[in-house]
């Protein structure tokens, strides 16, 4: 047999091997384990208790009132830090109230965190929010309301948060203003919601 004949049986052996190959044949011991794997996303579940912060009626312009309330994480995940979003509507008893907005003369005097009552070494106390009409916090973005916080802090607020199945001790005094002649307001009523909004921590290596 010439060298080119060997040649070419050679290389047509070669194709046939690889073609053996590829078909999941093979002519040696092998062995094959197959891994099953998951994906299981966490849970921000974020509560307040109790679910109406405030229901007063009867108040007069110069009153004050004091309210307890707690931001409870249910979740499988730690929330980082809780954005605050307000909102209101009025009620217009007689309608004589014009432009006159009773949201400007309902003062949160100071929205409060004191900490988390599960650690008793735990006593660091910050304002959320001072000296804000509902108005004014309207107008004010959950990011504002943020930018601001940090700029009254000299530690990052967001590393504190709210560890899983822990408890935060919040307090918030309103107050009705007393600005001399606020007659239209008799009657009135007015509506607040407040949304908190929990944000998780930052990625990290698992």
């Amino acid at each position: 047999m010439s060298i080119k004949k060997k040649l070419g049986m050679g290389i047509a052996t070669a194709v046939l091997g690889v073609g053996l190959i590829g078909g999941g044949t093979f002519a040696y011991f092998s062995d094959a384990v197959t891994t099953n794997n998951t994906f299981a996303a966490g849970t921000l579940d974020l509560s307040v208790d109790p679910t109406a912060i405030i229901e007063v009626d009867n108040i007069k312009p110069g009153d004050t009132m004091l309210r307890t309330f707690e931001l409870v994480n249910n979740g499988s995940l730690d929330i980082a830090s809780v954005l605050l979003d307000t909102s209101y509507s009025v009620t217009d008893a007689k309608g004589d109230n014009g432009n006159a907005d009773l949201g400007h003369h309902i003062m949160v005097n100071f929205l409060e965190n004191d900490g988390h009552p599960e650690h008793w070494f735990d006593d660091d106390s910050y304002t959320v929010v001072a000296s804000k009409t509902l108005a004014e916090l309207t107008a004010m973005t959950p990011d504002d309301l943020a930018v601001e916080l940090e700029d009254y802090l000299w530690w990052d607020y967001e590393e504190d948060g709210i560890p899983v199945g822990e408890t935060d001790n919040m307090r918030v005094q309103f107050e009705f203003v007393d600005e001399g002649d606020q007659n239209i307001f008799q009657g009135d009523s007015l509506e607040l919601e407040w949304k908190f909004t929990a944000k998780q921590t930052d990625g990290e290596e698992r």
